[in-house]
Parts: C-alpha cells; sequence; structure tokens
C-alpha cells in the first residue's frame, strides 16, 4: 500500500516580529479584564454612588467617605476615543476637601493565577506597563498605585491630564518588586491596580519607587473629588509585561463576558423542580452555573420573587422565602425556600418564579 508524503511547517518563535510569549502574546496580554469597561452586568447603565461596591464589572468603588461622587457606564455621555465605544465615568457631587485618612479610587484586584509569572517578589521581577485613555474636566498631576495583597507594598504613579475634555493616552512603566511578598499562583489578589481620584497624605507616597506602605496615590496629585461636578472618565485599561505599551488587546464580547462571570454574574431563574419536605417548605432546586467561579460562591436575590406549587397538582403554595445553599465554585447550589402554605411533604416542588434574578459573587 503506497503512503503519500506528508510536509509540515515549522512554526518559528515570533510572528510579524512579535516574540511569542510573556507580554507579547496575543493571548493574556492584557491581565487587566474589562479593560474596555463593556461588561456591566452589576448596574447596566445605571449609576451609583456605593463607597465600597463594583461599579461595573472587575471595577470597585473604595472611598473612605460616602455621598461625594458618582459612578456610571457612560457618564455624561461624551465622544469616546477611537475603538472604544464604552468607558467608566466618575463624577464630584461637591467640593470635599480630603483629609489626611482619606481615599478615593478605583481599583482592580487581578488574581494570582493571572500574574504569577511576573515573578513580583524575586529578582526575577519582570517590568509592566500600564496604559490606558483617561478624560477629565480638570487638568493636572494626577494619581495612583499598584499594591500587594497584604496592602503593605506600593508603588506610586503620575500622569499628566494636560487638556480640559480631551481624552489622553497615558503609558506608565513601572520596574517589578524584587522584596516584599506577593501572592503567586493561587486564586487569591496577586495585584491591585488602582487610580485615584482623591487622597490623603497617608495614603499618598513619592511617586516612581517602591515603597513599604499602602498607598492609593503619589503625594500632590490631583483631587477630583476636591471640585463640585468635576468628572474622571477612563477607558482602554491594559496592564501588560514589557517596557513599552503595545496596542489594546481586544476580546470578543462572549470571552470578555466569561472572563468576568469568573467572578460575579447573575442569573434569571425559570421553572425549577424540587422536593417539599414539610407543607411549607422545600429545597433541591439546582442551579448550576454558567462559568465556573474562583471559589464558592455566595448567592444574593437581586430582584424578582417566586411562588412553589406542588408539581403533581399544580396547586399554589404561596409566596416564599429564598435561602442559598452553594455547593461548589462549578455548581450553584440549591434554592431552598420557606414559607409556602398548601404543599404535600414528599411531593415534588415546583418553583414559579416573577423575573426572579440570582447573584453569584466569588469576587476577589
Amino acid at each position: 500500500m503506497a503512503y503519500g508524503t506528508v510536509n509540515a511547517d515549522v512554526i518559528g518563535t515570533s510572528v510579524a516580529g512579535s516574540n511569542l510569549g510573556a507580554g507579547n502574546a496575543s493571548i493574556m496580554k492584557n491581565r487587566i479584564i474589562n479593560g474596555a469597561m463593556v461588561i456591566s452586568q452589576y448596574n447596566g447603565t445605571s449609576s451609583g454612588n456605593n463607597a465600597g461596591a463594583y461599579m461595573i464589572d472587575r471595577w470597585y468603588n473604595n472611598n473612605s467617605q460616602s455621598g461625594k461622587l458618582t459612578y456610571q457606564q457612560n457618564a455624561g455621555s461624551v465622544s469616546t476615543p477611537v475603538g472604544f465605544p464604552n468607558y467608566l465615568g466618575i463624577t464630584s457631587a461637591s467640593a470635599y476637601s480630603v483629609g489626611s485618612s482619606d481615599y478615593f479610587f478605583m481599583e482592580q484586584r487581578i488574581e494570582g493565577f493571572n500574574f504569577a509569572d511576573c515573578n513580583w517578589g524575586t529578582a526575577n521581577a519582570k517590568t509592566v506597563t500600564l496604559s490606558f485613555q483617561v478624560y477629565s474636566s480638570l487638568t493636572g498631576t494626577f494619581g495612583g498605585a499598584l499594591t500587594n495583597n497584604a496592602q503593605d507594598r506600593s508603588y506610586p504613579f503620575t500622569y499628566s491630564i494636560p487638556v480640559a475634555n480631551t481624552w489622553t493616552s497615558v503609558s506608565i512603566t513601572i520596574a517589578g518588586d524584587t522584596t516584599g511578598t506577593w501572592v503567586g499562583a493561587t486564586n487569591g489578589i496577586g495585584l491591585r491596580v488602582r487610580l485615584s481620584y482623591g487622597s490623603g497624605s497617608s495614603f499618598s507616597g513619592t511617586a516612581g519607587s517602591w515603597a513599604g506602605a499602602n498607598y492609593t496615590s503619589a503625594t500632590g496629585a490631583t483631587s477630583v473629588v476636591g471640585t463640585s461636578g468635576a468628572t474622571f472618565y477612563i477607558t482602554g485599561v491594559q496592564l501588560e509585561v514589557g517596557s513599552s505599551a503595545t496596542g489594546f488587546e481586544y476580546r470578543q464580547y462572549q470571552q470578555e463576558l466569561a472572563l468576568c462571570q469568573r467572578y460575579y454574574e447573575t442569573y434569571q431563574a425559570g421553572y425549577l423542580t424540587g422536593s417539599n419536605y414539610s407543607t411549607s417548605a422545600c429545597q433541591g432546586f439546582q442551579i448550576f452555573l454558567k462559568v465556573t467561579k474562583r471559589a464558592t460562591a455566595t448567592m444574593a436575590i437581586v430582584s424578582g420573587t417566586a411562588v412553589v406549587s406542588n408539581a403533581v397538582a399544580s396547586s399554589a403554595g404561596g409566596a416564599v422565602g429564598i435561602n442559598a445553599q452553594p455547593n461548589s465554585p462549578s455548581n450553584g447550589g440549591d434554592l431552598a425556600v420557606t414559607g409556602a402554605s398548601g404543599i404535600v411533604a414528599g411531593n415534588a416542588g415546583l418553583l414559579i418564579p416573577a423575573n426572579l434574578i440570582i447573584s453569584y459573587s466569588a469576587e476577589l
């Protein structure tokens, strides 16, 4: 029997002048998730002002004082920079004088599994570059910081916004920290990326060097919350290995959504079957998550209600209270319900939702 000749091409280590590997590969070049501010499961396009909450997916608002600002996806509806239809907007609610122990900043917490190859805390620590597009009604020197999980190693940095109400490209190169304790390849916090809109002296440090402290910004940086109505908009955030910024790594919408859902997802419940273990309570309404979570998730009812009926007789059992029983990172667990009436113990139960939306959070 004759066999044909098989030709095989050898794939080299470079493609169009770009070396494959950390910092240049098209996969996981950008360690930031939702850097283009596309995914907003938490608030949609609605505004919020919670002093300690996720504004949009992966971007946490951390403030020492409440009521000093609002946040919103595409706040102000300004023209966006080319290639970025969405941004995250901060608007100052008053002219607040920042005290020494105050802090106002947004933060993305990067999981250890996604940053361990940078080898921070060792002699082999890699240099990284942070880049983004920023727009503000204010001009001047603004600040932020990179910080470890324990918040005892920080690198404050500054950048300039020279023209008000104009999108400005920013690039900051940071030599990796060779000391300190940094979370390795685990599901803990590998790195905190912070962008400040007002930090007091206790949380501000000298720009451009590592320090054994918990800093959120650089000394002397502009305070957005210090001017009533001031705005601060940002998009296109990228953190990559290397000493220069490269083009933003775009991802397909579904891919970006799945990356976000590792930490948070919402589930709109349909009809679910379970088991009645008394005349007023039942359990076993099983929910499976769309994406495996970073850790076992915490469940909460976002909105809506439900009733329970006997699945066989279809007799309504009334409105119920819903409790969570999470099982594992991949299994949303059971919904256990109480407060029903008229159901038959031992029968199958049917959960009938009314716009019931449930959230599962495994945020860092």
